[in-house]
């Protein structure tokens, strides 16, 4: 990474943030020292605190919920009392006993804390069967095999076409320039959204994951509704124009003629539209920042990728497992369990930490806080989840990430990350909001 008098040079400063206050009463101020894990109770472990993600200071704390309390209830949060599921073996039990446990949005859906009772998003994601399956397949068919073949040119040609404009040997954003346009640019073809309007994309899905985030709805409850509305507003005219033509293989046009999608109240558009737009746009713009950063953090690894580019799709799988962009998924107990010689009562709520199980000791045959690139068990993270919720998109995501870096070898000797990024501040997105880097030309 650069020197300091590198990135004086350079003038490209962080994003402005905003302070705030704590969320809760013992949740850190903005900026507050965050605490070493090993000197705090595991009663005050707090995981969800906004400012321990803006820090990046989790690790620890996973590492000691993982060796002392692996199944660990949070009395007193801001979104409520919370067990913590943070090993591997554990998250996957919760993951697949969709019987025991509820992704429904009746229940609490797949996200912590108690949802709007005015303003309720029903999604496939956040549902039950046989509603859950129904609703899924409906989609499938706009990211299903043949469709990715149909994909490949067009992303390829996006991406050839974008690099070929970054400032060479000049610093840029990473995040803005090159993760979130080539993420909405796929989203607007998957929705067939107006591609003049494609930011538009980013910026509901910015907003549905960031209600008390004053960085991106400093007008909080009101303001998040006011943009989610204008949303359904865009959506709900799509969907009802998809209705009157023959249908085709946009999500949209899906969702219109679907059979158990085609009268969709206003509600269930709108969850499901959140949905797709937050699966495919957070989580492949995270994944391709922390390609970056992550090769440059572990410059051995870089240096064996440049010598075997055939590692590509391996490099892939292990830089969603090392990154995990959703850092958890909510699950909600319909019956009493017992767990770890624990009662999850019916009712509770349970976050499967994916972030904490991409990094458990006993799971990973090799340290799994390292980036390794042919690291052999990459394929067996937790990222996408697993049973009938896997995410849908999956295949369509790391295609990109790979077309992304046969496209760089092809113009650049390194992409090089110049300073630290700067994080998201919430615990469910896990990813990056500006990462400055410099692209060096192929000798």
């Amino acid at each position: 990474m650069a020197d300091t008098m590198t990135k004086i040079a350079l003038n490209l400063e962080r994003p402005h943030i905003t302070p705030r206050e704590p969320m809760h009463p013992g949740y850190l101020e903005f900026g507050q020292a965050v605490p070493d894990a090993a000197t705090i109770s595991l009663d005050d472990i707090n995981i969800v605190d906004p400012e321990i993600w803006r820090q990046g200071a989790y690790w620890e704390r996973f590492a000691r919920m993982r060796a002392e309390d692996p199944l660990h209830w949070t009395e007193d949060s801001f979104v409520g009392g919370v067990w913590s599921g943070t090993r591997y073996e554990e998250i996957m039990k919760i993951d697949i006993d969709h019987k025991c446990f509820s992704s429904s949005w009746e229940h609490g859906g797949i996200v912590l804390g108690e949802p709007l009772e005015d303003f309720e998003l029903p999604m496939f994601i956040a549902m039950d069967e046989p509603k859950h399956s129904e609703q899924r397949k409906t989609v499938q068919p706009a990211v299903a095999p043949n469709m990715l073949k149909e994909f490949e040119p067009l992303i390829r040609k996006r991406t050839q076409e974008l690099l070929d404009t970054l400032p060479v040997g000049e610093p840029f954003d990473w995040v803005d320039t090159v993760s979130i346009e080539l993420t909405t640019m796929m989203l607007a073809t998957l929705f067939d959204f107006p591609f003049e309007d494609r930011r538009k994309l980013t910026r509901w899905s910015d907003v549905s994951t960031n209600r008390e985030n004053p960085d991106i709805c400093p007008g909080g409850e009101e303001q998040w509704k006011q943009e989610l509305l204008e949303c359904l507003t865009a959506f709900m005219g799509i969907y009802q124009k998809k209705q009157a033509e023959p249908v085709r293989n946009d999500l949209i046009s899906l969702l219109a003629h679907g059979e158990k999608t085609k009268n969709m109240s206003p509600q269930e558009l709108l969850g499901n539209v959140i949905l797709l737009i937050v699966g495919g746009n957070d989580t492949t713009r995270n994944s391709m920042t922390a390609s970056v950063y992550g090769l440059n953090k572990f410059p051995e690894e870089y240096a064996k990728l440049k010598k075997d580019h055939s590692l590509i799709p391996n490099m892939v799988s292990e830089v969603i497992r090392w990154q995990t962009p959703l850092a958890f998924m909510r699950r909600t107990a319909l019956e009493d369990v017992e767990m770890h010689g624990k009662t999850i009562k019916k009712g509770d709520q349970i976050a499967m930490w994916y972030v904490s199980g991409n990094r458990d000791e006993e799971f990973w045959d090799e340290d799994p806080n390292r980036l390794i690139i042919d690291r052999k068990q990459a394929r067996n993270h937790l990222s996408f989840g697993f049973g009938i919720h896997r995410c849908v998109g999956n295949r369509l995501g790391e295609l990109q990430l790979r077309i992304l870096w046969e496209e760089i070898f092809e113009r650049f000797s390194h992409v090089e990350v110049l300073e630290e990024p700067a994080l998201t501040s919430g615990a469910f997105v896990k990813g990056y909001t500006w990462m400055p880097v410099i692209c060096h030309p192929k000798k």
